[in-house]
């Protein structure tokens, strides 16, 4: 018992001398762990560093000598370190008393270089790619580099381009990065086809997308470039065209761009379906107080016409800015539409409550390089902390649209950080604004002219200045016996309000000549305008001015001291000399064109009033208007009908009128006669003085010329012109023959292309009614004026 007692007594010994080791172990191992969250170190070594300085890197590490620190914070310092972007790896250590921070630094980029690009400039390049001169390196970036050359490549067409990324190491970490680029050959659209469609012909729709066939001017137009993002615009300008001539069930139920031999075979299916007539129209309201039969004045949808999906937007617009004016600023409109299918319409309610109090928490704009934010911002009606509004939001998108920056624009909500808040998106995609455009004219006569002959014009426009949304244009013409300058500047938003400021300069000059082609005087005419535009409705604007103008005559080489038989009349202006006008002038410009390039539907009529006699020699009163109104005759013949009409009408406001004062005619007013060549006229001598008053009107007709693509942009035109001039000021130095009002009249035909260097237009015109006195021209080719 005894010797079993000591050997318990053993084995208790050795079990607690086991368990005193287990405890001072585990107290030893938490000291150490103690030891290393809360270390203290007596200097800090960096290595590893080649351009950044040591004591840099020690401030990012943020641990000083002496003070205790952790794991968590030596995984903060390796953090801010890669933070900095200059570090591609980072370790930090203890060793003794020492923190080692070990640094693998980044190579510095020395130069980007291109080689073998010669369709796009290196600059343009360079603005493409992320990694610049004097920043850090990165092979990620190189590669994501190299996917966006490509990607400019495949934006002027040339998707087979290859680029290769490489480095050239340099002396002190320095690299260069070059890219390789072969730039291939240039895909090309061979042919757009469309399946499925009835009511319109290829031509036509191929028309309404933005997306042209290749053709010999495709390299100055680009527009014949397959793009992705191109071809969902195409799809909705396909759905919008449909859906505003009655296809309510237009679907594109698949756009596909098959590239076979570099070429694009670019094919929509769509389906029509049935093409449907507006039934029964009304309002419904749940808000008291609202009086719908007021409402009813807004409508722009009326029983039997074809369906629209612009009549319905516009009537949501109208109802939504009645209710919100009569103070409901959260008022919804909804259009709720029953289809009867046996006959064809679509009877139509809109329906008016009290919708979601929602208020904007802020607007976010991407995708502007360029354009600057507020440029955006101000076509909104809406700022932070409004009520949202979705009416007002989509004019914002049309506006936005109008300013012709943007390839697309897309407005989306997203929720904000309350449940009565929304982040209103607008991912916009900018083209290019600046515009080169060259041309040429050539007119002729059969009898005498003051104007005549070759003439060149070139003007370079940028319509997003320095991405402010300001419009400049330079443009000079000239010809035998022309010289023209002209400078212009808009400010749209003059002092941050829907008010359009802006100036122009000019200076023309002109030599005439008489029916002998004898150069008989010369003018010289200086000037400026400076001009403020405000709108009153999104249709209606009006414009305030005021003009300065000098005017030089003398005679011209072949009339030296009045020696030419020419009108005492012309001859009293010409040794006047100097003449100053000073005058303000007012305009009122009611616009409903649907495409100011290309118009098809709308009116654009301009009514001016122009006093002179504020300082200055000329004291008048002139008034003159023009009216331009453009209807499609014909969808699928792409049929499109315009009218114009004008007139004026000018008075002296003390004394008579000069001769240079009067209205003198022109192509604007009538084809098929010289400029200046109807109206009064002095008896004696047969040159035309011009005349007070005038009236004209002109119908024509548009369609594509057979044969040729719609991509060239060529159309041909038949046309009638009617027009009078009569009335004159002129006495005591001659008879002054044709004052009477008599009208003349010319029947023609015309091609007008829409060429990249500006819209140019060729007419022959034979007059039908005229008078004896009258200068015949038949031909008249120049750039393409409408409005």
């Amino acid at each position: 018992m005894k010797a079993a007692s000591r050997l318990m007594s053993a084995v208790s010994a050795v079990a607690l001398s086991a368990t005193i080791a287990t405890a001072g172990a585990a107290a030893l191992q938490l000291a150490t762990i103690t030891s290393v969250e809360a270390a203290t170190v007596s200097r800090i070594e960096v290595r590893g560093n080649r351009r950044v300085d040591a004591d840099t890197i020690r401030t990012q590490v943020g641990i000083a000598p002496g003070q205790s620190f952790s794991n968590a914070d030596l995984d903060e310092a390796v953090k801010r370190l890669f933070a900095t972007g200059l570090f591609a790896d980072v370790s930090i250590r203890q060793v003794g008393g020492t923190l080692v921070v070990t640094v693998d630094e980044y190579a510095i980029v020395n130069q980007v270089l291109f080689q073998g690009n010669k369709k796009i400039k290196d600059r343009n390049l360079a603005q493409a790619v992320q990694l610049q001169p004097r920043r850090a390196f990165s092979s990620q970036l190189m590669e994501a580099d190299a996917e966006a050359v490509r990607e400019a490549y495949r934006r002027i067409g040339r998707d087979d381009a290859t680029v290769t990324a490489r480095t050239q190491e340099l002396a002190d970490g320095r690299v260069n990065v070059i890219f390789d680029i072969q730039e291939g050959d240039r895909t090309k659209i061979g042919s757009i086809n469309f399946v499925g469609n009835n009511a319109f012909s290829d031509r036509r729709l191929r028309d309404v997308i933005s997306t042209k066939e290749s053709n010999v001017f495709s390299f100055l137009f680009r527009n014949d470039i397959y793009d992705e993002n191109r071809l969902r615009a195409d799809e909705e300008a396909l759905r919008r065209y449909y859906y505003n001539r009655g296809y309510a069930d237009f679907q594109v139920l698949s756009s596909s761009a098959d590239l076979v031999d570099n070429e694009y075979t670019v094919t929509f299916t769509v389906d029509e379906g049935e093409r449907y007539r507006f039934g029964e129209v009304d309002i419904e309201t749940t808000i008291p107080g609202v009086d719908v039969e007021t409402l009813r004045r807004q409508l722009k949808t009326r029983s039997g016409n074809t369906y629209s999906a612009k009549d319905v937007e516009d009537t949501i617009v109208n109802l939504t800015e009645t209710v919100a004016g009569s103070g409901y600023a959260f008022a919804r409109v909804t259009p709720r539409g029953n289809r009867d299918f046996e006959n064809r319409t679509i009877s139509v309610v809109y329906s008016i409550d009290e919708g979601p109090r929602a208020y904007i928490e802020r607007i976010e704009i991407r995708g502007n390089t360029r354009t600057r934010d507020y440029v955006i911002r101000r076509e909104f009606d809406l700022s932070e902390g409004d009520a949202f509004n979705q009416v007002l939001v989509q004019r914002a998108k049309r506006r936005l649209d109008a300013l012709n920056f943007f390839q697309t624009v897309n407005i989306t909500t997203v929720p904000g950080s309350q449940p009565d808040q929304v982040v209103l998106v607008v991912d916009v995609v900018e083209k290019s604004t600046g515009e080169f455009s060259i041309g040429a004219g050539y007119t002729t006569s059969s009898s005498s002219s003051r104007n005549g002959g070759f003439s060149v014009e070139g003007s370079i426009t940028e319509r997003n200045f320095l991405g402010r949304g300001q419009f400049i244009r330079a443009a000079a013409s000239g010809g035998a016996d022309t010289r023209d300058y002209r400078f212009s500047f808009t400010e749209p938003y003059f002092l941050g309000r829907r008010i359009s400021a802006g100036f122009d300069i000019y200076r023309n000059t002109r030599t005439f000549a008489n029916s002998n082609d004898k150069d008989v005087y010369d003018r010289e005419v200086t000037g400026g305008t400076v001009r403020f535009g405000l709108p009153i409705t999104e249709a209606l604007s009006t414009q305030l001015a005021y003009n300065y103008s000098q005017e030089n005559y003398t005679y011209g080489r072949d009339c030296k001291g009045g020696s030419c038989d020419l009108s005492p009349y012309i001859k009293a202006a010409i040794d006047d000399g100097k003449w100053v006008k000073s005058s303000v002038s007012g305009s009122i410009i009611y616009n409903t064109i649907d495409n100011i390039q290309d118009p098809r539907e709308g009116l654009y009529a301009n009514l001016t009033l122009e006093v002179a006699g504020v300082g200055g020699d000329a004291k008048f009163v002139k008034v003159t208007g023009r009216a331009n109104y453009y209807h499609t005759l014909s969808d699928d013949l792409d049929l499109v009908g315009l009218i114009t009409v004008g007139g004026g009408h000018i008075s002296a406001l003390s004394g008579d009128l000069r001769v240079f004062d009067h209205f003198e005619s022109n192509d604007r007013i009538i084809r098929g006669f010289a400029y200046d060549g109807i109206g009064p006229y002095d008896a004696d001598k047969g040159d035309h003085l011009g005349g007070k008053t005038y009236f004209h009107a002109s119908a024509e007709a548009h369609f594509p010329i057979p044969v040729i693509p719609e991509s060239f942009g060529l159309r041909g035109a038949v046309f009638a012109d009617a027009a009078t001039l009569y009335g004159s000021d002129l006495t005591g130095l001659g008879p002054v023959a044709g004052t009477s009002m008599k009208w003349r009249a010319s029947v023609g035909a015309s091609l007008i292309w829409a060429s990249p260097f500006g819209p140019l237009r060729i007419d022959y015109a034979e007059p039908v009614v005229k008078e004896a006195s009258d200068d015949i021209q038949h031909w008249n080719f120049g750039i393409s004026t409408r409005f």
